[in-house]
């Protein structure tokens, strides 16, 4: 009762230990010798399979054999006049045994009362009938007759078959030898020069699938050597592709996880020093002020207070711009959704009408629906229009529209303000790029950036043109999906 668990555990200790070493062998030598065990299995099975069909098709060959033997004597002891058999055994088998010529692994011997009357001659005589083995064959099948096979230590496979004769001149027998020694040794030569070959094969098999299976996993040896290279401080490391297998869809799906983690870092990189360059000033302003402070002084302490707090609503908001950019490379930065553009747009032209005093117009509304983020489309179009304020005049004309073009969703604001130079276009789509800009403007450069940002999240693109008549023309340019059901 006691030792079971012990045997128990020590086996499956065993094979744990076996299951950790098998998995150090390299890829290579294991798919060689996995290849190299079923190349074995295979053509030793196919061995088998050839001997276990050859043997049969000698006995095959052996009784198609016999059974002519029986069918020619049968006839020649039949006398054709009258279809009787014939009076005279002895002469019956002397007949039959003088015109019969047997193969070289055969021997006919005759037998009248147990006397041998006449034997065809073979290459082994009279060593055969003096075999024990033969002998109690032939006891036992004198009189039911048969067929049965002996093994001798000097012919080796035997078989004896008796076909007993009998006639009102007497009792006799036919006995028929078959010797499968030498068609057994051919077989046997068969194999072996088969299992010669078989061996090479496997060799060479086995040489050829550890070479292709090395340059197989060349690429994954290269992916290997590239992954470890790769730091955190540098990923601009690629691997390169090569083919169009299994192994290539790979090495391109760690290309893009390495692209998407050195965006990822990148924007890490960018948000901290976009943090550290922006906070700085204002953090300065707020350290000189309070370094300066005078505790004494009602007035100056309500003025610093004003102060410190709008510089701390400038940061907060700095803050949040930066966090928002950071967020917008996450995937679960959008929440997208069926939208409906007509009320859209309408609602963001409704937003949009408390951000200044000017004309707001609606220049055209889209019909249909997309899928996007509702809350994040909203917040870049209210973007625009508020840059449109601050580069406007009060009672300036600002229009805000959508429409649906060739599967594209556009969402455009536009001003008859200053307008954009067409060499700060892609500038000011960036993170802190300014063109002019109006005094009183206190922006950090964030607001285009933040709709591009958007934009890209949802798989499209930020065009800046000019205005009619003057101004600027900010369009948001969507790929129209809807949700699949």
């Amino acid at each position: 009762m006691m030792t079971r668990p012990t045997t128990i555990g020590t086996t499956t200790g065993t094979t744990d230990g076996a299951r950790r070493r098998f998995a150090r062998v390299s890829v290579r030598t294991r798919i060689t010798v996995v290849i190299a065990v079923l190349t074995a299995a295979a053509m030793t099975g196919a061995g088998l399979l050839v001997y276990a069909l050859e043997s049969a098709r000698i006995e095959r060959a052996v009784n198609a054999q016999i059974d002519q033997e029986i069918n020619e004597f049968r006839r020649l002891s039949i006398d054709p006049l009258t279809g009787e058999p014939f009076d005279d055994v002895g002469r019956v088998l002397n007949v039959f045994l003088t015109r019969n010529v047997p193969d070289d692994d055969e021997m006919l011997v005759g037998y009248v009362r147990g006397e041998i009357p006449e034997r065809t001659v073979n290459r082994y005589g009279q060593e055969v009938l003096d075999e024990p083995a033969y002998q109690d064959a032939l006891a036992d099948l004198a009189e039911v007759g048969g067929t049965r096979v002996i093994e001798s230590p000097t012919f080796g496979e035997t078989w004896v078959t008796v076909v007993p004769v009998t006639n009102t001149q007497g009792e006799g027998a036919l006995v028929i030898v078959n010797f499968l020694r030498d068609e057994h040794e051919e077989l046997v030569r068969t194999l072996r020069t088969y299992t010669l070959i078989a061996l090479l094969s496997l060799g060479l098999i086995t040489t050829i699938a550890g070479f292709q299976s090395g340059r197989l996993l060349a690429p994954l040896r290269t992916l290997e050597e590239t992954a470890r290279e790769i730091t955190a401080t540098d990923l601009s490391r690629r691997i390169p592709e090569r083919g169009n297998d299994d192994i290539t869809a790979l090495t391109r799906t760690i290309n893009g996880m390495l692209e998407r983690l050195d965006a990822g870092f990148a924007a890490q990189r960018q948000f901290l020093d976009d943090a550290g360059h922006e906070l700085k000033t204002p953090l300065t302003v707020l350290r000189g002020h309070l370094e300066l402070l005078d505790h004494g002084d009602a007035e100056e302490l309500a003025q610093t207070r004003d102060l410190l707090l709008d510089e701390t609503d400038r940061m907060s908001r700095l803050v949040g711009d930066l966090i928002l950019l950071a967020k917008s490379r996450r995937p679960d930065f959008l929440v997208l959704g069926e939208v409906e553009l007509t009320p859209l747009t309408q609602s963001v032209l409704a937003k949009a009408t408390a951000l200044g005093d000017r004309r707001w117009r609606l220049d055209a509304m889209a019909r249909g629906r997309a899928v996007l983020d509702e809350q994040r489309v909203t917040q870049a179009l209210l973007q625009l229009a508020d840059n449109a304020v601050k580069h406007t005049d009060p009672g300036a004309e600002i229009g805000i529209g959508s429409a649906v073009q060739d599967g594209t969703v556009r969402l455009w604001v536009r001003d008859t303000g200053d307008g954009i130079p067409p060499e700060d276009r892609d500038a000011v789509l960036e993170r802190f790029g300014r063109s002019h800009v109006r005094a009183g403007d206190d922006g950090f450069g964030l607001g285009l950036s933040i709709v591009s940002a958007i934009a890209e999240a949802h798989g499209g693109e930020v065009r800046i043109r000019d205005g009619e008549p003057r101004g600027a023309l900010v369009e948001i340019r969507l790929p129209q999906r809807t949700m699949t059901r």
